[in-house]
């Protein structure tokens, strides 16, 4: 591989539900909704798609459906991280039969692996399959972080191709690049800082943002590409506060109502999370009109 598998801007979906139940009819216009805009690939069933609240059969059901809708247009990174090691195999062997071209894996949360738990967690993933596998790395929400060293070992493997990386540590990229090569491909998982993390060596962001802005980052990431600097501050300016807006509370409340607000799903979320704020609605609003989204 001469470059990275994946580049530019990747939408990590949102999961519509009506009255309790998955929509499907909704996602599959979600879906090529993100198509049309420009999104350069998919992922479904991550954090973003409520992936804890969602049945095996749901999460499942989830993923072939961006896969039918998508057709080949555009890639689909399948979320199937667990912290069961046995219950990710399934996943990711059911994203490959389904199409995906290539696996979301998340570090396992809750238990707390080390470094060597993490490697052979991968490993066993990787050995029980032949599809791509990107690491997610967000000890935000997982608790543990995988070390530069343990993720260097795991890229030997040739099916490890990159990172979501939710770090904040924008040293990161550079270090991983000089360890890993070119090669390995970076995505950020934090759409604040995706400029800094481009320009210490990442080649792209599963974003949250695009969601509900598809087009603009695509543009951004388009920009960043052909080195328009002055675009692409312009256009991460344009979406800076929204950024902050859809991490006011716990996510995907804000961006799912963000998403209500354009009609592309309906304001519904499952437990343990419950509707935003009035305060958090105004503030989204606030800064979908500042990005030019609403009028």
């Amino acid at each position: 591989m001469s470059g990275p598998m994946f580049s530019g801007s990747l939408t990590a979906l949102i999961t519509p539900f009506r009255d309790g139940a998955v929509d499907e009819d909704g996602f599959r216009r979600f879906v090529q909704w993100q198509i049309d805009e420009g999104t350069d690939a998919l992922v479904p069933c991550g954090t973003t798609g409520e992936s804890p609240t969602l049945s095996h059969d749901e999460h499942r059901r989830v993923t072939e459906i961006c896969i039918e809708v998508a057709k080949g247009q555009r890639p689909v990174i399948a979320g199937c991280g667990s912290n069961s090691t046995d219950e990710a195999i399934a996943l990711t062997k059911h994203a490959e039969a389904a199409g995906a071209d290539a696996a979301l894996v998340v570090t396992p949360y809750y238990n707390k692996p080390t470094q060597e738990g993490l490697y052979a967690h991968y490993k066993a993933i990787h050995d029980a399959s032949n599809i791509p596998i990107l690491i997610y790395n967000i000890p935000g929400r997982s608790i543990v972080d995988m070390s530069l060293e343990t993720m260097t070992s795991l890229a030997e493997l040739p099916n490890i191709v990159g990172v979501k990386d939710a770090t904040y540590d924008l040293a990161r990229p550079a270090r991983q690049r000089r360890l890993c090569g070119t090669a390995f491909c970076q995505l950020s998982g934090e759409d604040a800082t995706v400029v800094p993390f481009l320009s210490q060596g990442g080649h792209g962001c599963i974003s949250v943002t695009a969601n509900v802005a598809p087009r603009i980052l695509k543009d951004m990431h388009d920009a960043w590409k052909a080195c328009d600097i002055p675009q692409v501050q312009r256009l991460n300016d344009r979406l800076t506060e929204l950024h902050s807006a859809l991490f006011a509370e716990s996510s995907p409340g804000p961006v799912k109502f963000a998403a209500s607000l354009l009609g592309l799903c309906a304001d519904e979320l499952r437990l343990p999370l419950v509707p935003i704020k009035d305060t958090t609605r105004q503030r989204v609003r606030d800064a979908m009109r500042e990005a030019g989204l609403l009028n």
